[in-house]
């Protein structure tokens, strides 16, 4: 497992590079992290969420197979690697926080469960799963054709990826002719590298300059590139990028596009193990908090709304499996 890495050391360090004391800070009254200037309507990563919570449903209850019914808790995998807003921890250095966790207590309350979340490394999620330790998993977890073969899916976000500019930078990003010539940073590795490379590729195929892609080992570095007008853009995650320009106040999102690439939604979703009984109780529990608007404000506080579905589907295509 990776060594835990502080929201209270993130901050310290975006603070020493500048990137938070100029145009964001985070204030120790109020346990708001937002652009300098700015109250009262900044990201809380204190402690005290004061988290949106839902009351049980009987009807959607009784799908929860009879064994976690009578436990009366749901057990739950996070990833230990998430970062914000989708998994981290508060100010108090102890307390996990996140969207990711408010949607899995909201579904958990839906269902008549008290949540145990358990941090592991990203492969020992799946590992919790097929040995039954955990009955679910919401932890950004893509919707792939793979993995449906071994577990079920009920959704809940969409998988996005995004570009993100310096402000004012004028920069609109929908497709490869947006990027020719740009330099843009990408994490190696990643889904968003490899529709980055497809792109640069089409451009040269069309006549146009290719992407000059950079690499950098932490999310610092890439700030710095971008504030200093070394990169024109960086392509990542879609949270990731609109929670640091919701605090930072430094850059915008100039382009969103999906997880899968080109023709395909990708899909994040409550992951179990297949044939479980659990699937349909996530689904349907889903398809509460959206109707009732719990959902929505938990995609809010976190910046996320765009990222909302408008109902849960179970094992919905997938990415395709990759091309041996």
């Amino acid at each position: 497992m990776p060594v835990r890495r502080t929201l209270a050391a993130t901050l310290a360090t975006l603070t020493a590079a500048g990137l938070l004391t100029a145009c964001g800070t985070s204030d120790a009254a109020t346990d708001e992290i937002n652009p300098k200037g700015q109250r009262g309507t900044g990201i809380n990563i204190g402690p005290d969420q004061h988290r949106i919570r839902e009351k049980k449903v009987d009807a959607i209850a009784a799908k929860v197979p009879a064994a976690v019914r009578e436990r009366g808790t749901l057990r739950l995998g996070a990833s230990a690697d998430a970062s914000p807003p989708l998994g981290f921890y508060a100010t108090d250095d102890k307390t996990r926080i996140g969207s990711e966790i408010d949607i899995a207590t909201l579904i958990a309350d839906t269902l008549g469960l008290k949540p145990e979340f358990e941090e592991v490394s990203w492969e020992n999620l799946f590992v919790g799963l097929d040995s039954s330790k955990f009955d679910g998993v919401l932890s950004n977890v893509t919707v792939t054709e793979e993995r449906k073969e071994k577990y079920d899916f009920a959704t809940y976000r969409l998988d996005n990826i995004a570009f993100e500019a310096k402000k004012g930078s004028g920069w609109k990003v929908k497709g490869p002719q947006d990027v020719a010539g740009k330099t843009v940073a990408v994490a190696s590795g990643t889904n968003q590298e490899k529709i980055l490379v497809d792109w640069s590729e089409q451009n040269v195929k069309a006549g146009r300059k290719p992407v000059d892609i950079k690499y950098f080992h932490k999310d610092t570095d890439y700030y710095l590139a971008l504030q200093s007008g070394r990169i024109d853009g960086y392509l990542g995650p879609s949270p990731s990028v609109n929670y640091h320009v919701a605090s930072a106040g430094q850059s915008e999102v100039v382009g969103t596009l999906s997880g899968g690439g080109d023709g395909l939604q990708g899909k994040i979703a409550a992951t179990t193990k297949k044939d479980s009984g659990l699937v349909e109780a996530y689904a349907a529990a889903i398809d509460h908090i959206i109707e009732d608007g719990s959902y929505a404000k938990v995609l809010g506080r976190w910046g996320l709304s765009n990222e909302a579905v408008e109902k849960s589907e179970i094992n919905p295509p997938g990415l395709p499996k990759p091309k041996n």
